[in-house]
């Protein structure tokens, strides 16, 4: 790109810069521009900061458009058509305006940091993700090639290591846990593959979950982050990483003052790890789990609603034994759980083999329970839903309504049409009222209700007594045990009312 046409383009972003920067100046006091040891941050950490340029080789997408057509032999069109075709694409057939017929090369630039001299740099996966070559670039320009110690997709980070042509700068990093709301940051990275580059700004919040992943706890700043700054540092006024620029949300792809990075209690783990096994070790709890709304917390006689809701426990995982569905986690060695997504990080953070005490809530009562943590397997495997037949029975089955549902007794007919595995144990749900709370709550036809507030049930007739019972009793909700086809678990609260 020239410098007239960068200058062209960046012509507006700079208007609006300039103005901002021209009203503040004429509004505010010169507090409000931010801290005076930002330059001094800078001073000290920017040579630990690099560019990481990589280069990939596209295939030829093959989809038809624009190649020669496929022309009997000794078509009068042939010789025309194979002409135009070879001149379009330059000589030898291979240049021209038609580049997607060939293989080609794409090149992009990331950021990343170096924490330790020996030419150790840290940077996000997506940045080098697919690449065939992968270059650091240092502040002064000098560039060397580069390898792949480990990536972690869960957390988007990669570590990278190159031979150092001269003694380096590292970083070191923070503590995320103390940042504060408000306080001053400082971003270095490499926005629009214009170089090294220094903003600044606040911690917007901490901990956000922004569902781009199972592990999101995002520090969000208003520092300007931008395309480009992806891998880059933190950081703090003490010029300690605080975390790794990861995303932005922005309808143009510029910065509109809401940056996510990853914060650097996760990054230094992952690190540390990615360094000494070239892969992530996480602990595995082995229970699916799930949030406890305020109706299932009603019925599980929890105030307030909190924790981790278990769903189901592995028969071969290290809770088998210890925790059981229906129980609700609210504290893991010795950390409070406030949802599923804080025992979800805590876990994974636990090391493989170590006994922690997990503080559950069983039938209301707080219980202990000591469970020795396994490794979490990731064989990134997608196994596809298996579809349920809609055929009519020859025969239909004798139902009864309850909680605006059509419940019938399990029978072998009933299990080959909705494909329900034999240790699958309960009553099956053949209709949904769609005005019903149970429509809303997305049960539907195949599943199978094994408990009702936390009792077993095998007839219509049993959910039915339980439901009555709840209602004399003065509950508002009822809380069901669902088991799908495959017998996988869920909790669903239902109103009786």
């Amino acid at each position: 790109m020239t410098a007239a046409t960068l200058s062209y383009r960046l012509r507006p972003f700079l208007a609006a810069i300039c103005l901002g920067a021209t009203a503040a100046l004429v509004s505010l006091p010169a507090l409000a521009r931010g801290p005076e040891g930002i330059a001094d941050v800078a001073e000290k950490v920017i040579d630990a900061v690099v560019n990481i340029s990589t280069s990939q080789t596209i295939e030829a997408k093959g989809d038809g458009r624009g190649a020669i057509p496929q022309l009997p032999p000794g078509s009068p069109f042939e010789e025309f058509f194979d002409d135009f075709f070879k001149n379009r694409r330059g000589p030898g057939g291979k240049g021209g305006g038609n580049s997607e017929l060939t293989p080609h090369k794409t090149n992009s630039l990331g950021s990343g940091f170096i924490v330790d001299t020996s030419g150790v740099v840290v940077t996000n996966n997506h940045v080098i993700a697919d690449a065939d070559e992968i270059n650091v670039i240092m502040n002064d320009g000098t560039k060397i090639k580069a390898e792949i110690i480990g990536i972690d997709k869960k957390t988007d980070l990669a570590v990278l290591k190159f031979a150092p042509p001269r003694p380096l700068v590292a970083v070191k990093f923070g503590d995320s846990d103390k940042l504060r709301l408000g306080d001053w940051v400082v971003a270095i990275g490499n926005p629009f593959s214009l170089g090294g580059t220094v903003t600044a700004g606040i911690v917007s919040a901490k901990n956000r979950d922004i569902s781009s992943g199972p592990y999101d706890s995002y520090i969000q700043t208003d520092a300007a982050i931008n395309r480009g700054n992806s891998g880059g540092p933190l950081f703090n006024l003490d010029g300690e990483v605080i975390g790794v620029n990861t995303l932005i949300i922005s309808p143009s792809g510029g910065s509109i003052g809401i940056g996510f990075a990853v914060p650097s209690k996760t990054v230094a783990g992952v690190v540390d790890q990615l360094r000494q096994f070239g892969e992530l070790r996480r602990g595995w709890l082995g229970v699916r789990i799930q949030q406890v709304t305020d109706e299932i917390a009603e019925s599980l006689s929890i105030k307030p609603a909190r924790g981790a809701l278990v769903a189901g426990v592995d028969d071969k995982g290290p809770a088998k034994g210890s925790i059981e569905p229906g129980d609700v986690v609210v504290k893991f060695d010795g950390k409070d759980i406030k949802d599923p997504k804080d025992l979800s990080r805590v876990v994974a953070d636990t090391a493989v083999g170590k006994e922690v005490d997990v503080v559950v809530i069983r039938k209301g009562q707080e219980e202990t329970r000591k469970v020795t943590l396994g490794r979490l397997e990731d064989p990134d495997k997608a196994q596809p839903a298996s579809a349920k037949t809609k055929e009519e029975p020859a025969e239909k089955p004798v139902t009864q309504k309850a909680l605006g549902l059509d419940l019938a007794t399990l029978s072998k007919d009933l299990r080959t049409r909705y494909k329900i595995k034999d240790s699958v144990k309960g009553v099956v749900i053949t209709g949904v009222d769609g005005t019903s709370d149970a429509a809303e709550k997305r049960l539907s036809a195949g599943d199978v209700i094994v408990e009702v507030a936390q009792e077993a049930v095998g007839s219509a007739a049993d959910i039915k007594k339980r439901v009555e019972q709840l209602k004399k009793d003065g509950k508002k909700s009822v809380l069901l045990l669902v088991a799908n086809g495959d017998g996988e678990l869920r909790f669903v609260a239902l109103s009786v009312q």
